[in-house]
């Protein structure tokens, strides 16, 4: 495995591999790898013939009180990971790389719209510092494809409306989470949980299966399955951001033309915010007649 710090180290890499016909996939990461982060890289693996990875914690994207200090760095033992799933290219650059001008000088990019609800509206500024930061690496690495875990799956949609707003070539990949044995996504600020949180935290994703169960079998009611289950996050001693069900596309409310419905909660545990995501296919005819009869 190749580890590159220069920007121009790196492109130079990839130009070679490119002259030589070969594809690339790329996985952007801020590192503290677990194996969500890797299912994503086996999956780059299986799609092209070299894979780069990258690992910044991009101080853009964390707002004033946010956990950017905290933010735990593992780069030796992200190393060590990443050999081992056998990925050629590694780019860790510094924030001056980045950003060389500083934040306040930088272009920024932003997606209206999908960028200022749910976790927007908790995190301001946040996605714009997401896309900013990806659009960079996607100008940088110039991949054939990039990779990004459905966990955040409000931060998918985004990623692919800008590679789509702005015609950027790359095609963008979803890989289902990844989850412990009890239902737990997979993340790295899981390592911030107590032992008691710890045993707790796989509610949330019980309650999103609950919800999407109850809408399977016809239940209707959204604002009262909303309200039900931000409650029993509240009686678990959660302290939720959001509970919502939209539409999968638009991340809107759901309509007659929803042809998939995405249920996201977004949730404080202790000090850890913790964001789950499950989805409900819809034949568009029957399923909604279904969920609208009375």
């Amino acid at each position: 495995m190749r580890t590159f710090t220069s920007i121009t180290q790196l492109q130079t890499a990839l130009r070679d591999c490119r002259q030589q016909g070969q594809t690339i996939a790329f996985v952007p990461t801020m590192g503290n790898l677990h194996e969500g982060h890797l299912d994503l890289t086996r999956h780059a693996r299986s799609l092209c013939d070299i894979v780069v990875v990258s690992i910044f914690v991009n101080p853009l994207q964390f707002g004033p009180s946010e956990d950017l200090d905290a933010y735990p760095r593992t780069l030796a033992a992200d190393k060590e990971k990443l050999f081992a799933e056998g990925v050629q290219f590694l780019f860790i650059p510094g924030a001056a790389d980045i950003y060389p001008e500083g934040m306040d000088l930088q272009t920024q990019v932003q997606v209206p719209d999908l960028s200022e609800t749910l976790c927007g509206t908790s995190r301001p500024g946040h996605f714009t510092g997401v896309t900013t930061v990806v659009n960079k690496l996607f100008n940088i690495v110039q991949p054939t494809i990039a990779v990004f875990g459905e966990k955040d799956f409000q931060q998918l949609s985004i990623v692919r409306k800008m590679v789509k707003d702005l015609c950027i070539p790359v095609r963008i990949e979803g890989v289902a989470t990844a989850r412990d044995t009890d239902g737990l996504a997979k993340s790295s600020r899981n390592s911030f949980l107590t032992p008691e949180q710890r045993r707790v935290a796989p509610l949330i994703h019980a309650t999103l299966l609950s919800c999407r169960d109850a809408i399977a079998c016809g239940f209707d009611n959204f604002l009262q399955l909303e309200s039900h289950a931000r409650m029993q996050l509240l009686q678990a001693g959660f302290e939720p951001d959001y509970f919502a069900i939209r539409d999968a596309r638009t991340l809107r409310a759901v309509n007659e033309n929803t042809e998939e419905i995405a249920i996201l909660a977004a949730a404080r545990l202790g000090s850890t915010r913790l964001i789950d995501n499950v989805r409900l296919a819809l034949n568009p005819v029957s399923d909604w007649g279904m969920l609208a009869s009375p």
